[in-house]
């Protein structure tokens, strides 16, 4: 196990209508004047935005709103709430919604304080000193960012989707109720899913030697998935199913199952083409890389996948032959997802395979190569879009 850090500071207020709390966490943590930051029309008609504001006004806080965030949120309403806070003087932002409202309000949250553009600390230029506090009210299950230092904007100019990541982000607290879950359709609910067992995946599949413990909870954590996610789809008002299914996306995205490990990132990164392109769902986009990415690294470390492949997917080893057991997990693992309602290749995804060369200059490495797991080159990622192209069950 690598030496690490460990710093995981928000509150979880966890349950059953406890958005009603978010005005006394806010002064809390000393929130005055609150940027209100969401989707959609869904949480405006559910009534939970009304609920947040009236908590706030009991309060005594204030707040403007800044609705709008589309899914893979983009930088131009990141300029808008940079304006809103530093031209109204607010203090605290508070999303309510899923992983783009919150990676928004992450954005502005490091953006308010900085003489430059937000921007500088997606692509790399800058890294933030400072950051507006932020907390979230969540209402889907999947990206993890409501325990994680990290945010994902895309830039319009460019469709360019990047990430930066800094604890400053980490949310003061966030309210998980699991309740606030069980409208979103069975497309959402396994978009999410996907996108939670990915942020396992992406841990689990490592060059670092004995992490016996990190190992087992990532298998917890996606063993619950599995369990979980047929039930809630099956029955979408399981709040119980819906619970668990909440907590371990907050478990598999807050670092706790990937502490003294090596992780790998490649198949977001990949994906992050795919929905940037296409606008297509992040989850959606992951299980046709995902299962693809395997595919093509494999062998670097067969026992490692074939210990998954027994482990989480119940294959029996094949000691004559352990490539044999490897490759049966990657096929459950993409019979799981099929299962589910996730597209399994390009053309379910809406994806093209005459898009490959642009999909790969964007990623942009060039003549270089990405890190991780197994270190790759552009003609690698070439090839993983490939195999995601003619992946079948």
């Amino acid at each position: 196990m690598n030496n690490f850090n460990f710093y995981s500071p928000t509150e979880f207020v966890f349950g059953k209508d406890r958005e009603n709390d978010c005005g006394e966490y806010v002064k809390k943590y000393g929130g005055t004047k609150v940027l209100l930051v969401y989707g959609g029309g869904s949480a405006v008609k559910s009534g939970l935005i009304g609920r947040v504001e009236e908590s706030l006004k009991n309060n005594g806080i204030g707040f403007s709103e800044l609705g709008g965030v589309q899914p893979n949120p983009r930088d131009t309403l990141v300029y808008k709430g940079i304006d809103m806070c530093r031209a109204e003087g607010l203090d605290f932002i508070l999303a309510v919604g899923g992983g783009s409202p919150i990676d928004t309000a992450k954005a502005i949250a490091i953006g308010v304080p900085y003489d430059g553009d937000f921007w500088d600390f997606y692509s790399g230029q800058a890294r933030p000193e400072k950051a507006v506090p932020v907390a979230t009210v969540l209402t889907i299950a999947a990206a993890g960012s409501e325990g994680s230092p990290d945010s994902v904007i895309t830039k319009t100019d460019g469709m360019l989707k990047r990430g930066c990541g800094t604890d400053l982000i980490r949310p003061k607290f966030s309210v998980l109720d699991p309740a606030l879950t069980q409208t979103l359709p069975a497309y959402q609910t396994a978009c999410g899913a996907t996108d939670i067992m990915a942020h396992v995946f992406e841990r689990y599949f490592t060059n670092t030697k004995e992490v016996e413990i990190t190992d087992r909870l990532c298998e917890a954590v996606l063993m619950t998935m599995i369990k979980e996610t047929p039930r809630v789809i099956a029955d979408p008002d399981n709040y119980d199913a819906r619970a668990n299914i909440m907590w371990a996306g907050m478990v598999a995205h807050n670092n706790i199952v990937g502490v003294g490990r090596e992780q790998d990132w490649n198949s977001h990164g990949i994906e992050h083409e795919l929905s940037a392109l296409y606008d297509c769902a992040h989850g959606a986009g992951l299980a046709v890389i995902m299962p693809a990415w395997m595919e093509f690294v494999y062998k670097h470390d067969v026992m490692r996948f074939a210990q998954a492949a027994v482990r989480i997917w119940g294959v029996k080893m094949n000691f004559a032959d352990p490539a044999v057991t490897a490759l049966e997990g990657i096929h459950r693992f993409r019979m799981f997802l099929r299962s589910i309602g996730m597209p399994i290749n390009f053309e379910e995804l809406g994806a093209k395979e005459e898009d490959i060369p642009a999909l790969v200059e964007k990623f942009g490495i060039g003549d270089g190569e990405t890190g991780g797991f197994v270190h790759l080159k552009a003609a690698d990622i070439a090839e993983i879009y490939r195999i995601a192209v003619r992946a079948e069950l």
